[in-house]
């Protein structure tokens, strides 16, 4: 496994793993999931070298956390574990998104709990909340750095002014948006201001929730229940628009003599050596499948062919619905 350096010399694998697919019956669910199957992938993960693992209260809600905690139990040296808050809750519903200090500290301590360790490598604000300041929300985060329980600062889904302002308070480590050749509006303004800030960049759903890896042309290839029937990319009028990314990405993998998938994730690698994607997985075959993308290399023209493929914009449909967008870039 290859390595690479995110914000304030925060050391990574140059894949990471998004944990969130991997608990049976969540409120986000891809699939069918098995939390032994799961553990199992992650342990083979730490074999390979992977230490980069990404999970969320959210995910769950809590359950995701606890799954992670459990894997990694005895095998904490060396790895970066980072999760994030947004919500305030009542039980297990979310009600509203809540970036106060206080909650920034009720979330962390939490978070701790569950996943059985004495501190967080990478904590990000999940979710902007519009009706507190960043300033305010990330001067609570930073206090639990000086207290120990946090090592690194992360923010996920936030607008290219609210990094900036957010930088000014305490160094961030890693922004987490969503990133991938047919999602790429970052590249506008978001890349360049956390490059500005010395920020690391963590692609989320970089397969574009598995659709580029190939295996899904139609949407009754998804089970019943199967979060992604309610994505946008995935309706009957945007997919079939959408497989012609799939098929450039096919091309190239072919000449390559690899998958999809590692084709989808080198191409982000090659965006700079400051991107590191996290694919979620829940097995082994996939995650094994998503760690050999680090070794492969793709030309310019190669580059070319998947860029102009899916230039920026030109995917059909949004990539949430229109709650889902409101809460990105803010």
């Amino acid at each position: 496994m290859k390595y690479r350096t995110l914000g304030q010399g925060l050391k990574v694998s140059a894949i990471g793993i998004g944990c969130m697919p991997m608990i049976r019956d969540g409120n986000i669910n891809y699939g069918a999931a098995d939390d032994t199957v799961s553990t199992r992938t992650i342990h083979e993960a730490i074999d390979l070298g992977i230490t980069f693992f990404d999970t969320a209260e959210m995910y769950g809600p809590f359950r995701n956390e606890e799954l992670v905690g459990a894997a990694i139990k005895g095998r904490r040296d060396g790895l970066v574990i980072a999760t994030k808050f947004a919500m305030r809750w009542n039980g297990n519903t979310p009600t509203g998104v809540d970036g106060s200090p206080e909650n920034v500290r009720r979330a962390c301590e939490g978070s701790l709990k569950r996943l059985g360790i004495d501190t967080i490598d990478l904590f990000y604000q999940h979710r902007v909340d519009p009706n507190v300041p960043i300033e305010e929300t990330v001067g609570g985060m930073a206090e639990l750095v000086k207290e120990g329980k946090v090592r690194f600062l992360g923010l996920s889904e936030a607008a290219a002014g609210t990094v900036r302002r957010a930088a000014k308070v305490h160094p961030i480590a890693a922004l987490q948006t969503e990133y991938s050749i047919w999602e790429r509006d970052v590249e506008a303004d978001i890349l360049p201001a956390c490059r500005e800030n010395g920020i690391g960049f963590v692609p989320y759903s970089p397969l574009g929730r598995g659709f580029l890896a190939g295996g899904i042309r139609k949407l009754d290839d998804l089970p019943a229940g199967d979060w992604r029937r309610s994505d946008p990319r995935y309706s009957p009028e945007n997919m079939p628009k959408n497989l012609a990314i799939v098929d450039a990405i096919a091309e190239v993998a072919v000449r390559h003599g690899v998958s999809n998938a590692q084709i989808a994730l080198a191409w982000l690698l090659a965006q700079g050596e400051d991107i590191v994607p996290i694919p979620g997985v829940k097995r082994s075959e996939t995650m094994r499948d998503s760690a050999g993308a680090s070794d492969v290399t793709l030309t310019a023209d190669d580059l070319a062919a998947l860029t102009a493929a899916a230039p920026a914009g030109r995917t059909a449909g949004p990539r949430y619905a229109e709650a889902g967008m409101a809460r990105v870039k803010l």
